[in-house]
């Protein structure tokens, strides 16, 4: 499988950027990075008419990925600047890069919390009307204490932390592949084949409910369940009928006398 990694900053030294290298080398067997930083990209603004060609290049990248991966830091409980910038670049550009594509966030900071709430406001974003993007879910890497983390050869040091993060990678790698048909759906082949396929389904259907209508009801009237609210097999009790329908079978008919008060007498009175 073919990921597209965006280091979420434009700073000259990022251990986000650290994380996604070693990603890449990490997982080489099971899939192939690239890559992508945003350092040259211009700030966004509506004054802009033209896509940035950088931009234009990131968006080719993604549609011909099977997924994408951002590594953010945390900027004031928020993603940088320079991440929420380009989103909205890519949120101009049709057809939609990031709809119904999967997406993996991670994040490294120096302190305890490791980027949650950078990843919140990214998750946030990207499940934004227009962009609609499919963020893995509860797979949340989040790196705290990066000074400490790395050696001198840029790798994870801690065995539990690499561990982690090769399950959030094969959850994602599996939640890619399963995704992949809403992106990449088949082409429709209208030919004959299908066609009469079509029809002995709808003719086949339509004997289905006449087999419903034979054996199911077991000599009983057969009723629509939206009308009584019932199953197929629950037997349908008639209601009594009120005091007033009895008194009209028992042959009694009502009247007013001229003072205007209902009286009853039967039909043998006359």
């Amino acid at each position: 499988m073919k990921f597209i990694a965006i280091v979420g900053t434009n700073a000259s030294f990022s251990y986000n950027r650290k994380l996604l290298w070693y990603m890449k080398k990490h997982f080489t067997k099971e899939a192939q990075i690239e890559i992508v930083e945003i350092t040259d990209l211009p700030l966004f603004s509506e004054d802009i008419r033209e896509i940035p060609e950088g931009v234009q290049k990131i968006a080719e990248a993604i549609r011909e990925a099977d997924g994408l991966i951002f590594s953010t830091p945390e900027y004031d409980h928020a993603i940088t600047a320079a991440l929420k910038s380009l989103i909205e670049w890519l949120s101009w550009i049709k057809p939609q890069p990031l709809n119904s594509l999967p997406v993996m966030i991670v994040g490294v900071s120096l302190g305890n919390m490791g980027t949650v709430f950078a990843q919140e406001n990214l998750r946030q974003i990207l499940s934004s009307p227009g962009l609609d993007a499919f963020v893995l879910p509860s797979n949340q890497f989040l790196l705290g204490r990066a000074a400490e983390a790395f050696n001198q050869q840029d790798e994870l040091i801690d065995e539990r932390t690499i561990s982690w993060l090769e399950h959030c990678f094969n959850n994602f790698m599996i939640y890619s592949k399963t995704l992949k048909p809403m992106r990449f759906p088949s082409p429709k082949k209208e030919n004959n084949k299908e066609i009469i396929e079509s029809e002995e389904s709808k003719n086949s259907t339509e004997t289905d409910e006449v087999w419903w209508t034979k054996e199911t009801n077991q000599g009983l009237p057969v009723l629509s369940d939206a009308d009584t609210g019932a199953s197929e097999y629950e037997e349908v009790i008639e209601p009594e009928n009120s005091a007033y329908l009895q008194f009209l079978e028992e042959g009694e008919t009502w009247e007013f006398d001229d003072i205007g008060e209902l009286r009853g007498r039967s039909e043998e009175e006359g």
